[in-house]
């Protein structure tokens, strides 16, 4: 669905990306762990086109991404949950799912309906501001605008980034249910434990470079992704 191959992203002298090849095949949850600064939110915009790259290729179910206005490729059915939610914060909470929506021209409504079906506090909280909302709330209501786009793969960026043990926990479980419900995943994370317990696959990104890569459970018995990313 989703391949990345040999590609190289700089900022100015800087090369933060250094031939990175990662590939993401339908109906799979891939995680892409590493420590702060590696590299991984780089990545994630790179692929959505908020990044350009200097070299390598990025194709989505056969489209060159690399060659999509990043206007365009929410269009092709990819969503994308960025660090830090940036939710709207003055506008409503149904005014925030509803610009989710907004490449869509059909009645939308039903999607709305699976939304606050998936976080009740959100439809308990329709009415009210986003910017009021706990962390916790701010990141369900990230996690459904991207839904509201109706997308065929979710990009996530840190999603359990500042949230408490209990909240990731209840995050990490709608990420399992999203993808349930046949959405393909590609979860960026530093909380490798979590992220890998939930994976079909996974990268570890170090400095920019993919140093590891194999299936999730693998890489969670390994003995250097525990003393590098488990604390153990």
């Amino acid at each position: 669905m989703l391949s990345v191959k040999d590609l190289n992203v700089s900022y100015g002298a800087i090369h933060a990306i250094h031939d990175v090849s990662l590939e993401v095949n339908d109906g799979e949850i891939v995680s892409l762990i590493g420590a702060n600064g590696a590299g991984k939110t780089t990545i994630l915009h790179t692929i959505t086109g908020l990044k350009k790259a200097q070299s390598g290729s990025v194709t989505y179910n056969e489209h060159d991404l690399m060659k999509t206005d990043p206007s365009k490729i929410i269009t092709l059915g990819m969503a994308h949950v960025p660090e830090g939610r940036h939710i709207f914060p003055s506008m409503t909470v149904e005014e925030n799912l509803e610009m989710g929506a907004y490449i869509r021209k059909d009645d939308f409504s039903s999607t709305m309906k699976e939304v606050f079906e998936r976080f009740p506090r959100l439809k308990e909280r329709r009415r009210q501001l986003a910017g009021t909302l706990s962390g916790g709330e701010q990141q369900m209501l990230a996690v459904g605008r991207a839904l509201m786009s109706k997308p065929s793969i979710l990009l996530m960026d840190e999603p359990s980034m500042g949230l408490s043990p209990l909240l990731v926990k209840e995050i990490f479980s709608i990420i399992k249910e999203v993808h349930k419900q046949g959405i393909t995943v590609l979860l960026v994370e530093q909380n490798a434990k979590m992220a890998l317990s939930i994976s079909d696959r996974a990268y570890v990104l170090e400095t920019g470079h993919i140093s590891m890569s194999g299936p999730a459970k693998e890489l969670l018995s390994d003995e250097k992704v525990k003393k590098a990313y488990l604390g153990l």
